[in-house]
């Protein structure tokens, strides 16, 4: 498999998965379950992960694929394997709050290289292209031809004004006693891996994470940052995120641009 090849492939899909999660968004009513760790669970997401992991095995069937519907997927392990989260945000599409992104990535010997964001209900999709640079794709979003691209970049932080973004489930004491570590111009919440897409684009400088996340749910938005020139790292020493770990769970960690002087846990 190539990155040229995936590209194509990971957009369409995440597009695809876009239109079968608006089409029960906008019903007048959906079911909602509660998984086995107690965290909700719609149709929308078994329908979008339904269509995302039929068309990943079609055309990568030799990929360890891990998905988040598929428990029996989460205890397989490989040096390179796809990593999907068919709806990160399940309690904003619940609330209609629209925070909610589709989420598929490529990791390499425990680093996301490629990795597709898309916020259906906000019109944005975010992308790493072939050659690692990430873009933000504008206008129709049409499933056969991309569209107007622009690549993204992180911001060039002033530390002494800062663009916080943060949690909107999960915005605790403990994050804002990190987040009051720095001198902070704006802060703001955003859900789903909106928020590594936030920082990715410059709109945000800081998106600290104290707080309970899977692989899945970090590893498009990771992808993203990195090919926008941003970084990722555990929030206790500072080192690398790395995937493929142990039950696929992560530490708490930080997504920066690199400008950001950061603050000791």
């Amino acid at each position: 498999m190539t990155y040229d090849a995936l590209i194509p492939v990971i957009r369409r899909l995440a597009l695809e998965a876009g239109d079968k999660i608006m089409e029960i968004y906008n019903s007048d009513d959906f079911d909602v379950m509660v998984k086995s760790d107690s965290s909700p669970v719609t149709e929308a997401d078994e329908a979008a992960d339904a269509l995302i992991s039929a068309g990943l095995r079609d055309a990568f069937p030799d990929i360890l694929l891990v998905t988040e519907e598929q428990a029996a997927s989460h205890s397989e392990k490989g040096d390179r394997f796809l990593i999907v989260d068919p709806l990160d945000g399940t309690k904003e599409f619940i609330n209609r709050r629209g925070d909610f992104t589709v989420n598929i990535a490529l990791v390499e010997n425990g680093v996301p290289t490629r990795g597709v964001v898309y916020a259906p209900a906000k019109g944005r999709m975010f992308y790493t292209q072939a050659d690692g640079q990430s873009v933000e794709e504008t206008g129709a979003l049409d499933k056969t031809q991309v569209g107007d691209v622009a690549p993204i970049s992180v911001s060039n932080p002033d530390n002494s004004a800062l663009l916080i973004v943060a949690s909107k489930s999960h915005r605790d004491q403990a994050t804002e006693d990190y987040i009051n570590k720095y001198q902070v111009k704006d802060s703001k919440s955003a859900g789903s891996s909106l928020k590594f897409c936030l920082v990715a684009t410059g709109e945000a400088d800081l998106y600290p994470r104290v707080g309970r996340t899977m692989e899945w749910d970090t590893a498009a938005g990771h992808a993203v940052l990195a090919g926008a020139g941003g970084n990722v790292v555990r929030f206790d020493d500072h080192s690398p995120l790395t995937y493929g770990k142990d039950g696929y769970a992560n530490p708490f960690f930080i997504a920066y641009a690199p400008g950001v002087d950061l603050k000791e846990a």
